[in-house]
């Protein structure tokens, strides 16, 4: 086994990968599936690419991954025309599990590039020219690549749809990811410290922004986003990415900050909170405190076998009843590798609660003259949510 590089960023364990490897592999078996084959361009929604090889795909550029039954995978990703690789089991200090990667310089802003990773990846599935593939995350693979798949060599596999299979093991979180969750959890905590800290009169939203990007970054964080907002009080405002973040902050304004990235080891957890540069207004409390009691009506609902549909329903009768606004948004969710993974606690998802996953809920709602909410992380014992996973206080901060 080869000593992984020092310039990795927190990697994770080989027993880990193998624990992955081998749970993946065991469900490819019971489906008679013979290779898994995946694309990815980032590394906000593109966990797969991560949970089978501890490498993020990034930037929008495409890295493809086979994944055999009983063989080391096969990787395709940016490089230089030709250039490829042989390794054995342990790797190179970067890659593990990975007998072959295979390069070229193909890229989405050049359509003409389309069958140059889709005609590698198929070099990775040529032994299973006439068995079972699977597609992992169909939703993010582009139709150069799905069509080249299905056509040529290939024709004569059976394609199936393996994404599910993936999904029910990838959500279950190990102990040392949910290590790696906690770890991030206190990130954020310290990210929105850092940004109340550093937030006054004159700064622009984006500046505040980036206070909590540069600690997040110093800390071991390599992506995310920085939602926020600054208003006058009594003037309802959503939080916003960073093309909406020039407004000028002024004394007495409300402030809201969503820090959503991963930490070290690449796990996202999200931590939302408003500030007020003075005192809060009483109703801006209040609905602040209303809003943990939606939340703590969703988290007692969050109990391994719950159906998401009947959370959904169940909230948003209480929405109803408490004469708030029903949810149409996403308030709540799985994350790991993806800052937004399954199970979607709406009326759409199929996927039970189960324990061990990592959940955050994040009831948001604009009602009078205030835009109330609170977002924070918890972990699904096997009788409903753990402690909440972040330390920052449930209030308003008064600055």
């Amino acid at each position: 086994m080869a000593t992984l590089s020092e310039r990795l960023n927190s990697p994770i364990s080989t027993a880990e990968l193998e624990r992955r490897w081998a749970a993946v592999r065991a469900a490819m078996a019971e489906q008679g599936i013979d290779a898994l084959v995946m694309q990815n361009n980032n590394d906000h929604m593109g966990g797969y690419v991560k949970y089978f090889t501890d490498m993020p795909a990034i930037n929008g550029y495409p890295v493809e991954v086979v994944f055999p039954a009983d063989d080391d995978m096969t990787v395709v990703c940016q490089g230089p025309f030709g250039a490829e690789r042989d390794l054995d089991h342990g790797g190179d200090g970067v890659w593990r599990g990975v007998k072959k990667i295979l390069h070229t310089p193909s890229y989405a802003s050049a359509h003409y590039t389309a069958s140059y990773d889709p005609e590698l990846a198929a070099r990775g599935l040529a032994p299973f020219a006439r068995g079972t593939i699977g597609i992992v995350g169909s939703f993010q693979m582009g139709a150069a690549m799905l069509d080249h798949l299905r056509a040529g060599p290939l024709s004569g596999a059976r394609f199936v749809d393996a994404t599910e299979l993936v999904d029910r093991i990838k959500v279950i979180k190990s102990a040392e990811e949910i290590a790696l969750i906690e770890a991030t959890a206190k990130l954020q905590d310290g990210a929105m410290r850092a940004a109340f800290g550093a937030i006054e009169p004159g700064m622009r939203d984006s500046d505040v922004a980036a206070v909590a990007k540069l600690y997040s970054e110093q800390q071991g964080s390599e992506q995310g986003i920085y939602l926020c907002a600054s208003a006058p009080v009594g003037t309802p405002c959503m939080f916003g990415p960073r093309h909406l973040q020039n407004r000028i902050i002024e004394e007495g304004d409300q402030f809201a900050l969503l820090v959503e990235n991963n930490g070290p080891g690449g796990f996202f957890t999200e931590l939302g909170r408003t500030c007020v540069l003075g005192t809060a207004p009483q109703e801006l409390k209040d609905e602040t405190e209303f809003v943990r009691q939606a939340r703590q009506f969703t988290l007692d609902l969050l109990s391994p076998g719950a159906a998401p549909k009947e959370i959904w329903d169940s909230y948003n009768a209480f929405m109803r009843d408490n004469g708030r606004p029903e949810e149409k948004r996403l308030y709540c969710h799985g994350q790991g590798y993806d800052m937004v993974e399954r199970p979607l606690v709406r009326n759409d998802e199929p996927m039970p609660i189960a324990a061990k996953m990592n959940i955050v809920v994040h009831p948001t709602y604009i009602r009078g003259s205030v835009m109330a909410w609170l977002c924070d992380n918890y972990i699904i014992g096997d009788n409903g949510p753990g402690a909440r996973l972040h330390a920052f206080p449930e209030i308003v901060t008064e600055l």
